[in-house]
């Protein structure tokens, strides 16, 4: 999976992408339930997207919201969804970004398959955490749906999703696991840093 690729992927797919979502709140509530998005915290949005999960983070009052997406046309859509809000889109590679804070939880939502080194974004993320804080791998699907949506023409740009076990004992280097959670519904794994 050539980077150059994902980012064209994703720019082509960029202005339908919100009309071709499918969500459902009760599971995105128990992700961020889960990853401890609460009033006040500072989260980093990896792979953000067109910011699909920003009106999430405002019901919550966060404190704010850094959003980080590798394609252009992604963080242009994010960027003009809430001018004025606390929330910073920046458009760059979150392994070689860096950051002048550290955060109280990092999400990377519907996105974890495109990433083709996870232990090295694990390891990466976990250094962005503060003391106490977490980090989310999360879907909003079934790891086997994921896998079937993946088939045709993201499997470019995409990985197999792997096992929540596999997931955890890549977190247990750097995180104590809070959250291991995949069924016919969502996917999950959090870690925090102690």
């Amino acid at each position: 999976m050539r980077q150059k690729d994902v980012i064209a992927f994703f720019d082509r797919m960029a202005p339908q992408w919100d009309a071709d979502m499918i969500r459902s709140d009760t599971v995105i509530g128990k992700i961020l339930d889960g990853a401890g998005v609460t009033e006040g915290c500072h989260v980093l949005d990896v792979a953000c997207g067109t910011g699909v999960l920003f009106p999430d983070y405002l019901a919550r009052n966060v404190g704010s919201v850094t959003a980080v997406d590798i394609a252009p046309e992604m963080v242009k859509i994010a960027a003009a969804k809430y001018p004025g809000e606390n929330i910073t889109v920046l458009c760059g590679d979150v392994e070689t970004m860096e950051f002048d804070r550290q955060f109280d939880c990092i999400m990377v939502y519907n996105a974890f398959p495109h990433f083709p080194e996870p232990a090295r974004l694990i390891e990466t993320l976990a250094g962005l955490l503060k003391t106490g804080g977490t980090l989310t791998i999360a879907h909003g699907m079934s790891r086997a749906a994921i896998d079937h949506h993946h088939e045709g023409s993201a499997s470019r740009v995409s990985v197999g999703l792997m096992s929540e076990h596999a997931l955890a004992a890549l977190f247990h280097r750097h995180l104590k696991l809070t959250v291991k959670i995949s069924d016919d519904t969502m996917y999950q794994v959090t870690g925090q840093k102690l």
